[in-house]
């Protein structure tokens, strides 16, 4: 798996009002997007951006396209930084869960002395 993690620097921050609504609109473009696991929606003091969970780096390319970049340029009147990560492990405290890989591990208390 992957994560891409895009700040869009517009050097101020919505108010939560504004983050919610703003990610409650574009949401529908991402629900079903093939290859996309979860997107985390940002709200900082000097922007936003996304945390995206991706099936592969292919998945993630086909989004992060040629013709990506100047849509978000558009949209934010700035150009976004994109970041990828390797993902492998989650420790998931709301599932009561250790994932790698997407899949659930057992861990032995030893392991985190």
């Amino acid at each position: 798996m992957l994560i891409a993690i895009v700040t869009i620097p517009t050097g101020s921050k919505r108010t939560k009002q504004e983050a919610i609504e703003a990610g409650k609109a574009s949401a529908p473009m991402y629900v079903g997007m093939k290859g996309l696991l979860r997107k985390d929606y940002l709200n900082g003091e000097d922007g936003g951006g996304g945390v995206y969970l991706w099936e592969s780096r292919e998945a993630a390319d086909a989004w992060y396209n040629d013709d990506w970049w100047p849509m978000m340029e558009k949209r934010f009147g700035v150009r976004p930084t994109l970041t990828y990560y390797d993902h492998h492990v989650t420790v998931d405290n709301m599932a009561n869960e250790v994932r790698v890989d997407g899949r659930p591990v057992e861990l032995t208390r030893a392991a985190a002395e």
